[in-house]
């Protein structure tokens, strides 16, 4: 697997050149990669008008992923805003207004793309899910939504792996929107390396038409590189705009050094990353099955991700991930219901060995009996983007009740935010704030 970006860099630094262009640093090492950061200089081609090494680098990553994969510099959310935007220039074509429909645990990034974009939406709730960060839909579910729906959304769009590692069932829920004539989107930020399973279950493989990968948190890519996948399924001009598309919303100062992870990424999976994957996959398969005979509660189904519903051993989340911090060992994610541990073929035996002496040598207690507060769905009172663009106040959460959200300022992690732009909070939402520790929100003026 050739890795042109890296390997055009490398003659570049090299040959000491005199730098009289960006960036300021001149490729003196202040700090120790300077010599490895570059600008658009004549042969080291630019991200959104790719021909030479970069398209080459894509090239290599499409041939990995078997699909039209494109680089983004900026993570997932960039993607995420440039499939919308082929779903608004597709819906365009058909002389509508775009409507999307989508899972409720969205990502705010996709809020904020609807306010960008002033596509609707219609929110999919869980038919039985748990926490705000899940939203469990089968393909029968949303079969029936289509069917009673009063209008035909452009697309479906759903997030999976979700925070929490649930999965949902995208092979059927592809065949139920194609059944339907509508697009299915896959904000698939946590799964990665879902393609190099044993059997790939990722989703453009699974009958997704649009989907976004984070490499950099599954793979070992700098934070930051992610991808843009088109399926083959789709119309052409969907891979011949998605350039347009990134470039909407990207800056035209991509990180070469970002780009250079995501190319040497593809000799990393090329070379021997399935083999590494699946020996991880059975080890954390074992991992479970210990820390269940431990007492743990998990949750979730995704391979390489490991969440424990702590109130039934006894604690908080961010009480157990406290406690471990003070370990060493530092989680993902945490909250009052749970915790979330990430792992990847880079976390050594010794590591996770430690880290399952260390979660089981915590010792059990009563189980914490508290429940989250049941969520409702707020009432809906004004578009996302009329509300995101309107004069707005902060005020304390415990005194908002009866106002219009006008920004989903949630912090990342979790990133999904309790109530959208546009939507009147209730006491069900003050509730919920209160629970989350959302101490304060932006609303209307």
């Amino acid at each position: 697997m050739t890795t042109p970006i890296c390997d055009f860099v490398k003659k570049y630094a090299e040959k000491q050149t005199v730098r009289l262009h960006m960036p300021g640093h001149k490729g003196r090492d202040c700090l120790g990669f300077e010599h490895m950061d570059i600008t658009e200089i004549d042969g080291a081609d630019s991200l959104y008008e790719a021909e030479g090494i970069i398209a080459q680098s894509e090239a290599n990553a499409a041939e990995l992923f078997g699909c039209d994969t494109f680089y983004s510099a900026e993570g997932s959310s960039q993607c995420i805003r440039a499939m919308l935007y082929l779903v608004c220039i597709s819906a365009a074509a058909d002389k509508g207004r775009p409507l999307v429909m989508a899972a409720r645990n969205a990502h705010k990034t996709f809020v904020s793309a609807a306010a960008l974009m002033d596509f609707d939406v219609e929110w999919i709730y869980g038919e039985h899910s748990s926490s705000y960060l899940s939203c469990d839909i089968s393909a029968e579910y949303l079969d029936s939504l289509l069917t009673r729906s009063a209008r035909k959304p452009a697309a479906v769009y759903l997030t999976s792996p979700d925070y929490l590692g649930n999965v949902v069932d995208i092979k059927n829920i592809s065949q139920v929107c194609h059944k339907h004539g509508v697009l299915l989107i896959v904000d698939n930020a946590h799964g990665a390396y879902l393609k190099f399973l044993p059997q790939s279950q990722h989703p453009i493989d699974l009958g997704a038409d649009l989907c976004c990968d984070s490499a950099h948190k599954t793979l070992p890519v700098l934070t930051g590189g992610a991808y843009l996948h088109i399926s083959d399924n789709v119309s052409q001009n969907m891979s011949v705009m998605a350039k347009n598309a990134l470039v909407m919303f990207g800056s035209t100062s991509p990180s070469y050094l970002i780009m250079q992870s995501l190319d040497m990424a593809n000799r990393y999976i090329a070379d021997g990353y399935r083999e590494k994957l699946a020996v991880l996959s059975d080890r954390t398969d074992k991992i479970k099955c210990e820390l269940k005979r431990c007492g743990f509660e998990l949750l979730g189904d995704e391979k390489l991700k490991l969440t424990i519903s702590t109130k039934a051993y006894g604690y908080r989340g961010f009480e157990l991930a406290q406690l471990l911090a003070e370990k060493g060992i530092v989680c993902e994610f945490s909250d009052p219901d749970y915790i979330v541990f990430m792992f990847t073929p880079e976390t050594d035996d010794k590591q996770l060995e430690y880290f399952v002496r260390t979660l089981c040598s915590i010792p059990p207690k009563k189980a914490v009996t508290e429940v989250p507060p049941k969520f409702s769905s707020p009432q809906t009172v004004m578009s996302v983007r009329r509300a995101a663009f309107s004069e707005c106040e902060k005020v304390a959460a415990e005194d908002a009740e009866g106002r219009i959200l006008a920004s989903a300022t949630v912090g990342c992690p979790p990133a999904v935010p309790v109530v959208v732009c546009g939507e009147k909070i209730d006491k069900a939402a003050v509730e919920c704030f209160k629970y989350y520790g959302i101490d304060s929100c932006w609303v209307v003026k």
